[in-house]
């Protein structure tokens, strides 16, 4: 029986998300509050367009000479793309076959470790993994969560050696302070699976979504950190040996 998934939104061209052109799939549903979230309408575990794997191949392979054109490939996006794990394994199992490259763009936010989630990993070429906070009060501050289960799943990709990019976003009160990233690297400095931190400046681009759904967007007083500012976190990084990129 084809596993059914629930996908927001598609994106054939994305160019943020993973090495290349991308063909974005962003999945349906999260468990994270994040305050400056600029996906808001993603949060809904029961909302989104069912689909198959093999509806989302069919528009993949459309595209695939791009793709491999600019050494680009597949990425799942959310929302929260573990949250439907089953469904994304399917998917990058039908992308490997085609030789196709996988990225997945996750929080680490996992309720439960179960086998399916090795072998949505044994499928993926890349994990872009998103800590938005290392200090666990500030994180629930910004996500209303814990950010145990990420750095969980983060010394998990460091034990099977997955290669992993740190996605972190720099916000003006929250992620902006020095403790916090000097934390970040030194948690992340043995992880020999790393490959970079990219720091990502906050941005009010998702603003407009809060208001549409009748929400009050809680950071209208916060503007995006300045080139000093990403440049002071950067250092923290690279002083220690890390590759970091904004």
């Amino acid at each position: 029986m084809a596993v059914i998934g629930r996908v927001h939104s598609i994106e054939s061209f994305g160019t943020v998300d993973g090495p290349g052109i991308r063909f974005i799939t962003f999945m349906q549903g999260c468990l994270m509050r994040c305050l400056y979230c600029h996906n808001r309408d993603t949060w809904d575990l029961h909302d989104g367009k069912e689909m198959k794997v093999d509806d989302l191949m069919s528009q993949i392979m459309s595209y695939r000479p791009f793709l491999e054109a600019s050494g680009g490939g597949v990425t799942a996006s959310g929302g929260e793309a573990i949250l439907q794990a089953e469904f994304v394994a399917e998917l990058f199992k039908a992308c490997k076959k085609e030789g196709i490259h996988t990225c997945l763009d996750t929080n680490g936010f996992l309720r439960k470790h179960t086998p399916v989630i090795d072998e949505l990993l044994d499928n993926t070429d890349l994990v872009m993994l998103d800590i938005k906070q290392i200090n666990d009060k500030k994180h629930i501050d910004l996500t209303n969560v814990s950010n145990q289960r990420t750095l969980q799943f983060a010394e998990y990709l460091h034990k099977r050696e997955q290669k992993t990019w740190i996605r972190y976003v720099v916000v003006g009160g929250y992620t902006d302070d020095i403790p916090s990233a000097v934390a970040l690297a030194e948690f992340i400095k043995p992880m020999t699976n790393v490959e970079k931190v990219e720091l990502l400046p906050y941005h009010e681009l998702g603003k407009h979504k809060w208001e549409a759904m009748g929400e009050k967007y809680q950071l209208n007083d916060i503007s995006p950190p300045s080139t000093e500012t990403m440049e002071q976190i950067k250092k923290v990084f690279t002083d220690m040996g890390i590759n970091a990129v904004y």
